[in-house]
């Protein structure tokens, strides 16, 4: 019996290192055969949203988490507007997601940056995916903001860590919202390490005002992940399917799932 179902969007939220969790759930809900049926991300989870919304899969996003190291994307500038100039990564984008622009993308996507100008969250839904995703992740005092149009954009989870309400902008029914979490204190060793607490001292406090616009959170435990270590991926993809597993009874109850058929 095929039954009607909702629009699903998928929510990436913000975490930079620990948004390898994002590749576990996506393999999770791929696996039980979940339609995503559009995906908005916030900083990191604009990346992992683009590279899946322009055609990469689970499994082979998990091998490009373990072939890139930091040095393939870090071009350290003279500070200006940030420490690192993001070339580098926006190029390695452009190459993944084959210079495409959102109307191209496989699934519809959404990219969420902030504008410091207006002071505002901004949804950007057309254009090139890969200039769109750099401004989503330039946290700022790391990477130089993206400067257009009369913007300066800086990192999406500045205002907006997991983009719920931007997912139902877009025209979602009901949302699936990962939320990466918040790393337990170090004494910083760097002025990387002092950007990010801070930026994770903000956040805890802008997330107590806001409510999550989800219909179902997943929350890999990642507390004990600092967000500038990308030498964690396979603990990052294990806790994100551990998460999205817990959270499926949930997920297949709220979307109307019967054993095994949808209604497209």
């Amino acid at each position: 019996m095929l039954m009607e179902r909702p629009t699903v969007g998928l929510a990436l939220g913000s975490g930079a290192a620990k948004g390898y969790a994002h590749i576990g759930v996506l393999q999770v809900l791929e696996r039980e055969k979940i339609p995503i049926d559009l995906i908005v991300g916030s900083s990191i989870g604009s990346l992992i949203g683009a590279l899946y919304a322009a055609g990469i899969g689970p499994i082979m996003l998990e091998r490009l988490a373990y072939q890139i190291r930091r040095r393939n994307w870090m071009d350290i500038s003279v500070p200006k507007k940030g420490l690192i100039a993001g070339n580098k990564i926006e190029a390695i984008i452009k190459l993944l997601t084959k210079n495409l622009n959102f109307d191209k993308l496989m699934i519809p996507l959404g990219v969420v940056a902030t504008d410091l100008c207006k002071r505002q969250t901004v949804l950007i839904k057309d254009g090139n995916v890969a200039s769109a995703v750099r401004a989503s992740i330039a946290i700022p005092g790391i990477f130089c903001p993206v400067e257009e149009n009369e913007r300066v954009l800086v990192d999406g989870g500045v205002l907006e860590r997991v983009p719920g309400s931007m997912a139902r902008a877009m025209g979602a029914d009901f949302v699936i919202g990962v939320e990466l979490g918040f790393s337990d204190y170090l004494p910083p060793k760097n002025i990387y390490d002092v950007l990010i607490q801070t930026f994770d001292v903000m956040g805890r406090e802008i997330q107590k005002l806001k409510q999550y616009d989800c219909d179902v959170l997943i929350f890999p435990k990642l507390s004990d992940v600092d967000s500038l270590d990308f030498n964690k991926v396979e603990k990052c993809i294990i806790e994100g399917r551990k998460a999205a597993e817990e959270a499926l009874p949930k997920i297949l109850n709220n979307i109307g799932r019967k054993v095994g058929t949808f209604e497209k």
